[in-house]
């Protein structure tokens, strides 16, 4: 029997990646019912990677007020394994772009603050190990609002301190640390954090959070160079506070610099978020039994090749010579980028001209049709 491994992310705005893949198995189905689908939620980092974690081990979920992007409270959770050992975070639930409408998002004025509260609860819970997935983020703010809600104040020249959101990072003229107990807690009671991370960019610069990622989160070309000018300002800081440079280490610039803030203020590791969630699902295993996996996300562009879940699918697969095919909302790479990625072919799932509205309903339904008309291609009957 042709087993067919179905392993996406969401279609943001759309639809959860159990629910993309749930919409591919059902054109599989149609156009052959013996083939055999597995059907795998997958996450990089961003939304939905709790979901992906928590479905692998026992946990259990802690709900918590804390604040959205801009200081509203929300209510937020994490899930804490059966033994308190281990944290799960996902930096959307707090601090994440769908909290937000349209007409409010701005890097300039949101924040980290309520990431901060998730992993100040876990810390206070007795957790050992931490893992934080910092995709999807409304934020700009290198993790100042995170470090923050620790404890850390930000002071200008005048001494006064400052909201820890991106439009002040360039006004920071010094950290203080100094009533920052749980720094020392961090440290006497050895707590690893690993934070996911679902890009590789560098803190600042054409390729740095600001100028990559911040338009996305609302921000115009002036705020973007205000953006930028701020992070290296920053960072600059962080060097002298922590004696470290963090702004070229892979994924400081994500989540708007979340990846270098997380590794100067809690002394995080980052590690690219597909090889993590991966690794610890047992994706390898999978693999090694299927003719042919299909992937997706909402959209495949130049952004795909730098740590997204597609590029580590693919280079997986190739060690068991499973071919690839991507299904995506809007395809945007080039055939040159599409053989980059490893991809056998990829596939825009959109039949029609439409608004961008239309297009988020009609996802579920365009999503069966494409894996119909592939999979009758694909396996010729």
């Amino acid at each position: 029997m042709m087993k067919v491994l179905i392993a996406t992310d969401s279609f943001k705005d759309a639809l959860s990646a159990k629910e993309v893949c749930e919409a591919i198995a059902q054109g599989i189905q149609l156009a052959n019912p013996n083939i055999q689908t597995i059907v795998l939620p997958l996450a990089d980092g961003g939304e939905g990677t709790l979901q992906v974690l928590m479905a692998h081990q026992p946990c259990t979920i802690q709900h918590l007020e804390v604040c959205d992007p801009l200081f509203r409270p929300i209510e937020g959770h994490y899930a804490l394994s059966k033994d308190g050992q281990t944290a799960f975070i996902e930096m959307a639930v707090a601090s994440g772009l769908e909290l937000l409408t349209p007409n409010e998002r701005n890097p300039l004025q949101t924040s980290t603050f309520g990431t901060g509260q998730l992993l100040l609860d876990a810390i206070q819970k007795g957790a050992t190990k931490i893992f934080v997935g910092i995709g999807g983020s409304a934020t700009n703010d290198a993790g100042m609002g995170m470090a923050k809600a620790l404890g850390y104040r930000f002071l200008d020249n005048q001494g006064n301190e400052l909201s820890p959101i991106g439009a002040n990072l360039s006004q920071v003229q010094k950290i203080d640390g100094s009533q920052c107990q749980r720094r020392v807690a961090l440290q006497t009671q050895q707590i690893e954090v690993k934070i996911i991370c679902d890009v590789n960019n560098p803190l600042y610069g054409t390729s740095g959070a600001a100028y990559v990622y911040a338009a996305q989160k609302g921000a115009t070309p002036i705020i973007i160079e205000q953006l930028d000018f701020g992070l290296q300002h920053f960072s600059n800081l962080l060097h002298q506070q922590f004696n470290r440079d963090f702004s070229s280490q892979i994924g400081a610039g994500a989540a708007g610099g979340m990846g270098a803030g997380c590794a100067a203020f809690l002394n995080a590791s980052l590690h690219p978020g597909i090889e993590l969630v991966l690794q610890h699902i047992g994706f390898e295993e999978y693999l090694k039994e299927v003719d042919l996996l299909i992937t997706g996300e909402g959209k495949l562009d130049y952004q795909t090749q730098s740590g997204k879940l597609i590029k580590g699918l693919t280079q997986m697969a190739e060690k068991y010579s499973v071919p690839v095919i991507a299904l995506c909302g809007a395809l945007e790479a080039n055939p040159e980028a599409i053989k980059a990625l490893g991809l056998k072919a990829a596939f825009c799932i959109q039949t029609k001209p439409v608004d961008l509205p239309q297009a988020l309903q009609e996802t579920a339904t365009n999503l069966t049709n494409t894996a119909f008309n592939i999979t009758k291609l694909w396996f010729r009957n």
